[in-house]
């Protein structure tokens, strides 16, 4: 998991770093997936230190669970992402949909983890 943490937190930051220049670099709340982004590749090195991997992993997940759930309702405005040529607002719809399913996945696959590891220590 602290490589997947890792390979997550780039996603992001590519998607935020996208997201910045398809706006003419002039948003800067665009880079906001950047900083989710950082947040992973931080849990995801610390959680390399076998002590200290339960709770980097922990952070992980709870910054994966605020960032779907800042993101999830562009879903809402799914139809306009299709109208780039008269809706400026296009590349942020896009930008926030796809961190939205970075942070849904990244989450669903922690909690997957999680469930797997507690079963393993039952036996």
């Amino acid at each position: 998991m602290p490589t997947l943490s890792i390979i997550f937190g780039l996603l992001l930051n590519a998607v935020g770093l996208i997201g910045f220049f398809a706006t003419g670099a002039t948003h800067y709340t665009a880079l906001i997936p950047c900083g989710l982004g950082l947040l992973l590749i931080l849990s995801g090195l610390i959680a390399k230190k076998e002590t200290l991997r339960q709770h980097a992993m922990h952070l992980a997940v709870l910054v994966a669970l605020g960032g779907f759930l800042a993101t999830a309702p562009a879903f809402q405005k799914y139809s306009m992402m299709f109208d780039l040529a008269t809706d400026p607002k296009a590349p942020a719809i896009m930008a926030k949909i796809a961190t939205s399913l970075l942070c849904g996945i990244f989450f669903i696959l922690c909690v997957r983890s999680f469930v797997r590891a507690r079963l393993m220590r039952k036996y």
